[in-house]
């Protein structure tokens, strides 16, 4: 009985050696840096930054580590400030032996123990981590040193870090716990397809939308296409004078006459534009991300061009199903629209209508959180009838494929050739505002006034006049009467070889 209080006295005094040993060294070239890093990392800024700039440059992987380092330091500040240091109570450090310019401007009042500087940076660094080994590589340096930085200024004892270290990789562990990587998730077994291995790109005709993502690159795309894949033929849309349809058109028909590959570079709206064309051509497709969130290329797991020049070069494809929107009725004469990705509508196709007209002027994010305000305010709920039954709803959702999703909201597909349309309606009637905020906030996923379906196809008619629908984020008129079904293992497309 008596070991236990002896070994938490020898470790005490060992962590006040080490304490005070960092305290009357000294260290030239930390002075300047450490103090103001550990104050960088007040309330998660210095992380949260980080987040932001990965986020806006890092491509879809780059989304997912910075949501997921996001996460999980969330749920680590979340555990140590309300349960963990308060269980201790532990007294912060004397500072009598620490060196003045060394010490904070504001001193710490919460307890010692465990760090939270601490956790947050190895709950951040090891959420990117999980996602990207060399973001999270490239992070370790930074959260090691604003760990070290609580020892060096005095606020916390080396085990006090220790313990906030390890709770923070503890948080990030039980975030991917609750929504696994993609690597720990079973990738079903999509229909392989034979297409042609192009190491040099010889038979690859692609096209590239410059304008897609515009100033999220790092390395313009055409030229990483033209390193990669010297003897592709890459078409810049813009040059010519051509439209972007034409060109994607003239494009598909020449990859086909050569026997060779149509390629496709740009946002998931380009990517839409490409699906017509290689469907009446009946040739390949090899879609490379170019835009801003390349849901498509990244439910292929094509995160980079340089992933989707591998699998063209090593000739791995699968089939891919593609969702269908056929008028009916009055005026049925318009050719069908397809959509690899989602299809909506309600109050969605008005918001991305607010998005595309304000983005210019003050930017996307703030866009799109100004136009949900509009829609918050302004939006009055869709009659029509569904599959022959009347419905009165804020939005009507039809995925090109089941989606996993957290409330509301669907974040990703595993399959994209389940044969499946993943449909959801959020109903409106009575209290019709506050119903709509109960969907904006996901609060609707487990009661009546939200309706969820996998199916092959449905219908929609009585449509107001003036009613619009997105596919893929575009946005036009839609008819009073509208057939939604799959085509299903119609699209053949390139992709890295995963299971």
């Amino acid at each position: 009985m008596r070991e236990a209080p002896r070994a938490r006295s020898v470790l005490s005094r060992l962590d006040r050696a080490v304490f005070a040993q960092v305290a009357k060294r000294t260290w030239p070239a930390a002075e300047p840096v450490l103090p103001r890093l550990s104050r960088s990392a007040n309330r998660g800024v210095l992380w949260f930054g980080i987040a932001a700039g990965m986020w806006a440059l890092g491509g879809a992987r780059g989304r997912r580590a910075a949501m997921r380092g996001a996460a999980s330091l969330a749920l680590a500040s979340l555990t140590v400030n309300t349960l963990a240091k308060g269980a201790v109570g532990r007294q912060r450090p004397v500072l009598d032996r620490v060196p003045l310019p060394r010490r904070l401007p504001r001193q710490p009042l919460t307890t010692s123990f465990p760090s939270g500087h601490a956790a947050s940076a190895a709950a951040f660094t090891a959420g990117v981590a999980l996602e990207s080994r060399g973001m999270g590589a490239a992070l370790v340096p930074v959260a090691a040193s604003v760990a070290f930085s609580r020892v060096y200024t005095g606020v916390h004892y080396p085990s006090d870090v220790l313990a906030g270290m390890a709770l923070g990789a503890g948080a990030a562990f039980a975030v991917r716990g609750l929504v696994p990587t993609r690597d720990l998730v079973p990738v079903p077994a999509r229909p392989r397809a034979k297409v042609p291995a192009l190491p040099d790109g010889d038979g690859l005709v692609v096209v590239v939308n410059p304008s897609s993502g515009a100033g999220t690159h790092l390395v313009d795309p055409a030229s990483q296409i033209a390193a990669l894949l010297p003897k592709a033929e890459v078409l810049l849309c813009g040059e010519g004078g051509g439209s972007l349809p034409d060109l994607l058109e003239t494009a598909a028909a020449e990859a086909a006459r050569r026997g060779g590959v149509f390629g496709v570079c740009g946002g998931d709206g380009t990517v839409n534009a490409a699906v017509a064309p290689a469907l009446r051509n009946r040739v390949p497709m090899l879609v490379l991300p170019g835009g801003t969130f390349n849901h498509f290329a990244a439910d292929l797991g094509v995160d980079s061009v340089a992933d989707g020049c591998h699998a063209l070069a090593h000739g791995h494809a699968v089939r891919a199903d593609v969702g269908r929107v056929r008028p009916r009725g009055r005026g049925a004469g318009r050719e069908p629209v397809y959509f690899v990705n989602t299809f909506s509508l309600g109050v969605y196709p008005e918001l991305v209508r607010l998005r595309e007209h304000w983005s210019p002027r003050i930017g996307g994010p703030a866009a799109t959180l100004l136009g949900a305000a509009r829609v918050l305010r302004t939006a009055t709920p869709l009659e029509a009838e569904v599959n022959g039954r009347p419905r009165s709803m804020w939005f009507l959702f039809a995925g090109n494929g089941v989606y996993r999703s957290v409330g509301l909201a669907p974040l990703r597909r595993h399959d994209v050739a389940d044969g499946l349309l993943d449909v959801r309606i959020a109903q409106a009637g009575r209290l019709a505002r506050p119903r709509l905020l109960a969907t904006a906030a996901g609060g609707l996923a487990r009661t009546r006034l939200y309706a969820a379906a996998r199916t092959t196809g449905l219908s929609v008619a009585n449509l107001p006049a003036g009613t619009h629908m997105a596919y893929d984020g575009e946005v036009v008129p839609a008819g009073p009467e509208l057939v939604i079904d799959k085509l299903p293992e119609a699209l053949t497309v390139y992709r890295p070889l995963t299971d």
